[in-house]
């Protein structure tokens, strides 16, 4: 352990140098989400930092760091997200230039949101690894100090303050689960939790479509690809030094899918009451896919960031409530005549149902010349309700169909 290159009192010294720039964010019970998983849950809230994910303690240690010849040269960094405004802002209070370079496909709300901070922005590449050529050849040109998402024992250092802070709240956690990209969080919080804890248990957790960490440490190389909720941790290339960190100190990194991490970004949103991006949720989904091994255990969540789409929210809402029941779609079909939908209207009112859309159809093929149908979006309490509504329109002599995601288009 001692040949490690990342030691605690890197990460003490790291957290003196930050304090006062980066939030000590609360580390408290979760009682409903213990309810949900049946472990008891502590969650780290790391999107109440200032730009809203734990990238910042990283950033800011690394740039509290530099030597007044470096500061005035400035800095580059390459991210789509969460570490270019954690180094914009950083930068922005220290007084130094910041370049950050993003990908072309990065969402204008990203780049307003860094650019706001003070930072010049380049948009080159397609992804975050052709940035990283695009950073070099601006380190080549310009002479700017590189501050790199990951790969940086100082950055290392700043994020593992974070275990710091977890281990003097909630003391006697048995195990963390941490969300795994480049490998920078899961190398500091590793290092510290095992120096002030050696019995805690340290979980990384990926999307099963970037098994970077967990192929390393099976001696195999992973395969990466396709498109995935968690964003922030679909990581290719791993840092060399996190790969021995984690060789030595991390248990095991548990792999998440979609569902799951689509799960925990809304139990986080309903349940919770706060918001997750798909890297800050994937703890959770892996408590969640994973119940009875952490039945019982006193568990540390990090929920690193909360910058998610609004839009991709509201989708996994609409979806969750469908799965629940809570939204469901029904066709209708009658005969055409005046007053059929006031009536429609009128029935699924007196079910106490609600109803979100509805559209009218006469020229669908399969319906008689003289029928119609109206395809229904539904606001219900649960599956029971749904079906009392259905159950009255088909008491009426209308023929109904449910139109839902689970269930499928099944004749009622």
């Amino acid at each position: 352990m001692s040949t490690l290159p990342l030691a605690l009192s890197d990460i003490e010294a790291a957290r003196e140098r930050i304090a006062g720039a980066v939030l000590h964010t609360p580390c408290v019970p979760a009682p409903r989400l213990s309810m949900l998983t049946g472990a008891e849950v502590f969650v780290k809230y790391e999107n109440l930092q200032v730009t809203n994910a734990f990238k910042e303690r990283g950033a800011a240690n690394r740039l509290a760091l530099l030597d007044e010849s470096e500061r005035a040269r400035g800095v580059v960094a390459m991210s789509a997200g969460n570490h270019a405004q954690a180094v914009a802002r950083h930068a922005a209070r220290l007084g130094i230039a910041a370049t950050i370079v993003m990908p072309k496909t990065t969402p204008f709300s990203k780049v307003a949101a860094t650019e706001n901070w003070g930072a010049e922005i380049v948009l080159e590449g397609e992804n975050v690894q052709d940035c990283e050529a695009v950073m070099h050849r601006l380190v080549d040109e310009r002479g700017l100090v590189v501050v790199h998402p990951y790969d940086d024992l100082a950055v290392m250092a700043g994020q593992g303050t974070l275990a710091l802070e977890m281990l003097a709240d909630a003391p006697g956690l048995d195990a963390i689960l941490v969300p795994v990209g480049g490998g920078g969080l899961i190398s500091g919080v590793a290092t510290a939790a095992n120096a002030l804890r050696p019995e805690i248990e340290i979980h990384g957790v990926q999307s099963i479509f970037y098994p970077a960490l967990d192929a390393a440490l099976r001696g195999e190389t992973a395969t990466c690809g396709g498109d995935t909720l968690a964003e922030g941790i679909a990581v290719r290339r791993l840092s060399p030094i996190a790969v021995d960190i984690a060789r030595a100190l991390v248990d095991d990194v548990i792999l998440v899918d979609e569902d799951a991490i689509e799960a925990a970004i809304y139990a986080f949103f309903a349940v919770q009451k706060t918001m997750a991006e798909g890297a800050g949720a994937a703890g959770l989904a892996a408590l969640m896919a994973n119940r009875d091994r952490f039945t019982g255990r006193r568990v540390g969540l990090i929920l690193c960031g909360g910058n998610i789409d609004p839009r991709m929210l509201s989708a996994i809402t609409v979806r969750a409530l469908e799965r629940q029941q809570r939204i469901v779609s029904l066709r209708v079909t009658v005969r055409d005549r005046p007053g059929i939908l006031g009536r429609i209207a009128t029935i699924v009112g007196e079910t106490g149902a609600n109803i979100l859309d509805v559209s009218h159809q006469r020229m669908l093929l399969n319906v008689p010349a003289t029928g119609a149908t109206v395809d229904l979006t539904v606001e219900t309490r649960d599956e029971h309700h749904a079906l009392r509504v259905r159950d009255a329109l088909m008491a009426q002599g209308m023929r109904v169909m449910r139109l839902d995601p689970v269930l499928g288009s099944d004749p009622a």
